[in-house]
């Protein structure tokens, strides 16, 4: 056996082979097919029946539905392979341990923190989708767009069996999660197709002209919800996993990838699921818009609710509550994993399997509060815009780093904890932009793309400066 085999092995049993705080050895690299099966698995999956719909109730035209979300995927396609792909398989770091490296302890904590509740509340919002399926043969009070507290006992109920079961799936670590995937997403992809073609015909729909309709130019929004144009279709679609590309939180994924043209599975998961489940989703909820039950919420002013459970059930009857549950496994299983991890670098003495369970409680409580996926388009772009500009530090080091002269990896060689340009690098970009956001009323999506050059341009410029002062009083 070489030195370097045995270093690996030592390396595999100091981690409990998740390897937090080490590169991942090349025996542990894996093939193109465990992360095509992984996101096609996680993208095709319980929040796309909602997401979906609720595309719906934006009032948007199909022009700007069916093109903008062909674009918009392709630009974060693009995004994970040349960014996220590129950087992962050049250092094999979790996010978490790279952003020590240049932030120091202290600040990635913060950040880590952060990092780690945005993700527990979008897994516990796949939670609910789950749970809107499991519900139905009990006859559960499904949640309305408006409801945010849990509406009753057996809600309560259903999301804590689920909650426990994903978690245990998702502490079992990365192999498992790949596994779920692979051995789920056949099956969930076949749903959406599924619902895709019993739509179709249950709205009598028998050419693409017809189908184009059901969106034709346009109309007015439902009540309580933003009219989307092109743009927001494009910039939404291309940000809704801001985090996880331009933010860098996938390089915890792709340091177990063998080359950087892994990436381009990600493909798989935003065409089957951005663009194929969304639509095919829609199409469920275009047949329920036809229901007397939702006529009553549009002539009372209501927007109609979005319960993936009873819509996939209405289309394709118990195959489509099986559907819907392990959709919501599959993406939160991932999410919960992610979030472990990021918990990991906060209290580095509890294992892996012991911190994702922390995360699979916090994702299991947050997903007993109906908000977080009723309201789910706002919050994916408030949490991808959130993260996102600190995988610009990342980003602009790697690639402009040595142009700017300046050092990489500053906290890990200078032996700081907390690295005052990327504090403020982050800070002024997300503060001023979310600003603009509020103040101008701007969608948030317009803003995620220009707040990440911003602090990659800031933290270029400050490190420059704190870097060459730190120098002279040395």
């Amino acid at each position: 056996m070489s030195l370097a085999q045995v270093e690996e092995e030592v390396i595999e049993n100091e981690t409990a082979g998740e390897f937090e705080r080490e590169p991942v050895p090349q025996s542990q690299w894996k093939s193109w097919k465990s992360f095509l099966g992984m996101y096609a698995g996680e993208h095709a999956a319980g929040t796309e029946f909602v997401i979906g719909p609720l595309f719906l109730t934006t009032g948007v035209s199909a022009f700007d539905l069916i093109v903008g979300l062909f674009l918009g995927n392709l630009m974060a396609v693009l995004s994970w392979r040349f960014l996220t792909a590129e950087i992962g398989v050049k250092f094999r770091y979790t996010l978490y341990f790279h952003l020590e490296k240049i932030c120091g302890k202290r600040l990635v904590t913060i950040y880590n923190l952060a990092n780690g509740m945005l993700f527990c509340f979008l897994a516990g919002s796949m939670i609910t989708v789950s749970a809107t399926a499991v519900g139905i043969p009990f006859d559960m009070k499904m949640p309305q767009l408006t409801d945010t507290m849990p509406n009753s006992l057996t809600w309560v109920i259903v999301v804590l069996c689920i909650g426990v079961v994903i978690s245990l799936i998702a502490a079992k670590g990365y192999s498992t999660v790949a596994k779920a995937a692979n051995w789920m997403s056949p099956f969930i992809v076949l749903a959406f197709i599924a619902c895709g073609i019993v739509s179709l015909y249950q709205l009598h729909i028998d050419s693409f002209s017809e189908f184009w309709n059901i969106w034709g130019t346009g109309g007015e929004p439902f009540p309580g919800q933003m009219k989307y144009t092109f743009w927001h279709v494009f910039l939404w679609s291309w940000f809704a996993n801001a985090a996880m590309h331009i933010g860098m939180s996938d390089l915890s994924v792709f340091r177990f990838a063998k080359k950087s043209s892994t990436g381009w599975t990600t493909a798989g998961g935003m065409y089957v699921g951005h663009y194929v489940a969304w639509i095919a989703a829609a199409l469920l909820y275009a047949v329920y818009l036809k229901s007397p039950e939702a006529a009553s919420f549009l002539n009372n002013g209501e927007a109609p609710p979005v319960a993936p459970g009873p819509l996939a059930y209405n289309a394709l009857g118990f195959f489509g509550i099986i559907a819907v549950l392990l959709a919501g496994w599959t993406t939160a299983n991932p999410t919960i994993y992610r979030a472990g991890l990021a918990f990991q670098a906060i209290i580095p003495k509890m294992s892996t399997f012991w911190v994702t369970i922390l995360a699979g409680a916090v994702a299991t409580i947050a997903g007993l509060f109906p908000a977080f996926a009723m309201k789910l388009l706002d919050f994916v772009a408030l949490y991808g815009f959130i993260l996102a500009p600190i995988g610009a530090v990342i980003v602009f080091e790697y690639f402009f780093g040595k142009k700017a002269e300046i050092q990489s990896f500053y906290a890990e060689k200078s032996g700081i904890k907390f690295n005052q340009a990327v504090f403020w690098a982050w800070v002024l970009s997300a503060g001023i932009f979310y600003g603009i956001s509020i103040y101008l009323d701007v969608f948030l999506s317009f803003l995620t793309l220009p707040a990440w050059i911003f602090c990659g341009i800031l933290y270029l410029v400050f490190s420059k400066w704190v870097q060459k002062r730190s120098l002279q009083f040395a």
